[in-house]
């Protein structure tokens, strides 16, 4: 069997915008859209290449900005005939138009009971339909921020799916108590979680198959790795911003060429590594043996390099 390729995009406004003041329509084009690299720029290079991706859609936004932003870019998500499943970051529920606030913002979903999670998913799902969403049937914490009782909220909202677990972020944020090393679908009670994947980084450390934090060798690598350990499924993650500056004023071309060779390789091998929607998961292999790519230091020394230049040439600093 195929070891299949699940493309997950985290699509939000960000608080970085909010702020420094910016209106939805200016956080939009700096979050959803920058740079030209955006979330459409990222819909046509995946068409090009015939390949699914899930976009995990964040509509917490909607409590300060109203649901127009969230329709817009579920809209443009769904006309190119992609997926969208559930995000949130919760320091949403807390936005007004001041900068400063006298109350201390909670911006990780693990900073609230399992009640108080339960609400905010559910009311995250409903402002998921509301922007004209199909009813999700998965969810990811904002920052991969999960604990025992996110996985327990998730279920009890009745979703299917989780992809909440980051090995490389635990103990802080990621606490959902599972293996630091699950790189592929875990069964957890009903819920089937979808870990991100992971590289070896040496010294017992790991680094998760985000599109931004490693090179394309290193994806590559890691993917056929888990083709010879015969995993069912590795995920990698990306963001609506990712292949831009921080600013959103240009492409980050060294990581946006990045995402488009992804991609042309991922065409090339669709046979090998097919790209899932989540929906298609619900009955995907669980439980298989599976372990992170070791490392190698050559391509992990390179990666660094390119990555100091692109923090020089792009961001004015290393």
């Amino acid at each position: 069997m195929a070891t299949g390729v699940l493309l997950s995009i985290d699509t939000e406004l960000t608080w970085r915008a909010h702020r420094d003041g910016a209106s939805w329509l200016e956080n939009y084009a700096r979050s959803i859209e920058p740079g030209g690299a955006g979330i459409s720029y990222q819909l046509a290079m995946l068409a090009t290449h015939g390949l699914k991706a899930c976009f995990f859609v964040d509509p917490l936004p909607a409590l300060l900005f109203g649901i127009d932003p969230i329709r817009r870019m579920i809209g443009t998500i769904l006309d190119a005939g992609q997926e969208v499943q559930l995000h949130l970051h919760p320091m949403w529920t807390q936005a007004d138009r001041r900068v400063e606030r006298a109350d201390p913002v909670r911006f990780e979903l693990t900073q609230f009971p399992e009640d108080e999670q339960l609400d905010l998913i559910l009311k995250a799902r409903e402002l998921l339909r509301q922007a004209g969403a199909p009813d999700p049937v998965a969810f990811r914490a904002g920052s991969f921020a999960a604990n025992g009782d996110t996985l327990r909220a998730v279920q009890r909202a009745g979703l299917r799916i989780d992809s909440s677990h980051n090995g490389s972020l635990m103990p802080w944020p990621c606490e959902t108590g599972l293996s630091e090393r699950a790189v592929a679908p875990l069964g957890v009670g009903k819920l089937i979680e979808l870990p991100i994947g992971l590289i070896e980084e040496g010294g017992g450390r790991t680094r998760h198959l985000q599109i931004g934090a490693v090179s394309l060798t290193e994806m590559k690598a890691a993917l056929t790795h888990a083709e010879g350990e015969s995993a069912p499924l590795v995920t990698l993650v990306g963001h609506s911003f990712e292949l831009a500056t921080r600013d959103g004023e240009r492409a980050n071309d060294i990581v946006r060429h990045r995402f488009d060779g992804l991609c042309a390789w991922l065409g090339e091998q669709h046979g090998r590594f097919p790209t899932r929607h989540v929906h298609e998961l619900c009955n995907v292999a669980l439980d298989v043996p599976a372990t992170p790519c070791p490392a190698s230091q050559v391509t992990r020394l390179g990666r660094m390099a390119v990555q100091g230049l692109a923090n020089l040439r792009y961001e004015g600093r290393l």
